[in-house]
């Protein structure tokens, strides 16, 4: 009997060793963890301090071969508590990173658009710079041209002359005289800045002289006004009678010839607007007459 008690308690012994062997380890790890917390003053990624190297081995040493599953779980769980952390951590920093990335291309992408955008506005300014330029210089031009116009109104210039010749004592136009009065008048339709004028003369003495030529130029101007609608604001009209006409030919001292025979000279006379008025696009010529 008092053999069997021995063994039981030699047995029981044995059984309580890797107890208290799992204790011993345990309760020194968190004591250095604890410490070397506390001493310690980095931090991991995590925020967290860094897992410490458990340097007291224990009662078994290295390797105890009594451990237990949940022995070993209670030492790795730290371990994989950090490692899931750090794979959060990894994950968060990555789509943190991704999300810059997009955020950067974006605002590249935007700041590219902008920039072909105002490249885009700067080359429509210059294209309308330019077309204002050239307005202002047509502008310049027409402007120059109708000081010009406008200073030289009052100057007329012949351009054509007719005469139309008649039978003594009579003041009917001939065919001849139609065929003439139509070469002239007919390029006037449409046409501004000119004026006719008609000067009779006749052969004779005093005012009966004068009242014949002016019944030749009245017939004139008749048929210019019933045939061409040459309006009559446009028509200077003087009986000259048989007063004496100035010649290129006439000498230096000799008096002025007195013409002979009745006869009407036609003088159509032009200004600059005519060519004013064509010359522009929609311009009103100042002091053009309608």
């Amino acid at each position: 009997m008092k053999n069997r008690a021995a063994v039981a308690l030699f047995v029981a012994a044995l059984l309580s060793l890797p107890a208290l062997a799992q204790q011993q380890p345990a309760a020194s790890t968190s004591q250095d963890q604890s410490s070397q917390t506390a001493t310690s003053s980095g931090s991991s990624a995590t925020g967290k301090a860094p897992l410490q190297y458990e340097s007291r081995q224990g009662f078994w040493g290295k390797v105890n071969p009594f451990a237990r599953k949940k022995y070993v779980q209670r030492q790795t769980q730290p371990i994989r508590d950090r490692v899931n952390e750090l794979d959060e951590l990894t994950a968060a920093n990555t789509k943190m990173i991704k999300d810059v990335d997009s955020r950067a291309q974006q605002g590249i992408q935007m700041a590219s658009n902008k920039a072909t955008e105002a490249d885009q506005h700067a080359v429509d300014a210059g294209n309308k710079a330019t077309t204002a330029q050239e307005t202002a210089t047509k502008a310049n031009t027409r402007l120059t041209t109708v000081e010009g116009v406008v200073s030289n109104i009052d100057q007329y210039k012949s351009t054509n002359q007719t005469e139309i010749r008649f039978r003594p004592g009579q003041s009917v136009l001939s065919q001849n005289a139609k065929t003439a009065l139509d070469q002239m008048a007919e390029p006037l339709k449409g046409q501004h800045g000119y004026i006719v004028e008609v000067q009779g003369f006749s052969s004779g003495k005093g005012q009966e002289a004068i009242g014949t030529s002016r019944k030749m130029a009245d017939a004139v101007v008749r048929y210019l006004v019933e045939n061409h609608e040459i309006p009559v604001y446009r028509i200077y009209v003087l009986g000259m009678g048989n007063a004496p006409v100035q010649t290129t030919t006439t000498e230096a001292g000799q008096k002025p010839k007195r013409m002979s025979g009745g006869r009407v000279e036609v003088s159509l006379m032009k200004n600059d607007l005519e060519q004013l008025a064509s010359g522009s696009t929609g311009v009103a010529s100042p002091g053009q007459p309608k």
